[in-house]
């Protein structure tokens, strides 16, 4: 059981953010990063048997970024209580038998980074789930094809992975209005526009296509707008297997600017908000976010802050 507080928690934020444009990258040994997030539904009159899903809590140990703390506001008071799904998520659900006009979830995540990210250990069943096509990420004739002519200049695993990151983001146009987040890989390339998710489906199918087992991840970029995705492509370490990281939509590797809240199959695993109500209307959900560095701290010793 969690128990929610009833707290402005948007009030601890400092004022402003670090701008990550204005850091030594090279010279930082650890960042101190914070996620405030708001979920507010409105319905036009009451619902009944509330049933919803949260993927907003951060990992709390992954390939170097730590969860300090977590804590949710939920306005009306309802039962939430936590779980793990099958990818090591955490998962939070409300119920509640009746809400007279609207619900609010408020979150506060504080964490710190290490500069140099590790690849996070991956289990022989993980790999191989994660190998299967789903229906965001079922390659069509194209991309079987695309997954064909790159896999011929295979040169290294870690260098293969770079190769598809980079065709995607050559192929691909970001643009709003022409995707959601129910638009399969194939659709999404056939058109060349879409968001990060799409980039990550699109991604991902090729990958799979290629026979190595790749992941879909969910956090957030700092000093970008919405939340970001991005890709993990899990290969051979030792005797295990480890998720390294990839983002076609920037054409770069995850360093200590981005925050990774949750990974699955594909978008549908990790959405942030879902659920069900009873009631002959819908209701209508606003989301806002603010998310940043807190300080940074380098090898000199020297620490920034806002």
């Amino acid at each position: 059981m969690v128990t929610p507080l009833h707290a402005d928690l948007g009030a601890e934020l400092p004022s402003a953010f670090i701008d990550p444009k204005t850091v030594r990258w090279p010279e930082v040994r650890r960042v101190h990063q914070a996620l405030y997030q708001v979920f507010h539904y409105r319905y036009p009159g009451p619902i009944e048997a509330l049933r919803h899903r949260l993927l907003i809590t951060p990992r709390a140990e992954y390939g170097g970024q730590t969860l300090q703390a977590f804590r949710l506001s939920v306005t009306p008071e309802v039962e939430v209580t936590c779980r793990q799904d099958p990818f090591g998520n955490a998962v939070l659900e409300a119920q509640a038998g009746y809400l007279p006009h609207e619900l609010r979830f408020e979150s506060l995540s504080t964490l710190c980074c290490n500069a140099q990210l590790r690849p996070v250990r991956v289990t022989a069943t993980d790999a191989e789930r994660f190998l299967a096509a789903t229906p965001l990420t079922t390659a069509d004739a194209h991309i079987k094809a695309v997954a064909l002519e790159l896999r011929a200049t295979y040169a290294g695993a870690l260098t293969f992975a770079a190769t598809v990151n980079d065709w995607v983001h050559r192929h691909m146009r970001y643009g709003f209005g022409v995707t959601d987040t129910r638009t399969p890989a194939a659709k999404a390339l056939a058109g060349g526009v879409g968001l990060c998710q799409d980039y990550a489906h699109v991604m991902i199918a090729l990958l799979r296509a290629a026979k190595v087992p790749a992941r879909y991840v969910s956090g957030h970029l700092l000093g970008e707008g919405g939340s970001h995705a991005w890709v993990e492509v899990i290969l051979p370490d030792g005797d295990g297997y480890a998720a390294y990281g990839f983002d076609p939509t920037n054409r770069r590797c995850p360093g200590p600017d981005y925050l990774t809240v949750a990974v699955g199959r594909d978008y549908s695993d990790v959405a942030p908000t879902s659920g069900t109500f009873r009631a002959p209307y819908g209701g209508e959900l606003s989301c806002s976010k603010r998310a940043g560095l807190t300080a940074v701290e380098y090898e000199s010793g020297e620490v920034l802050r806002p």
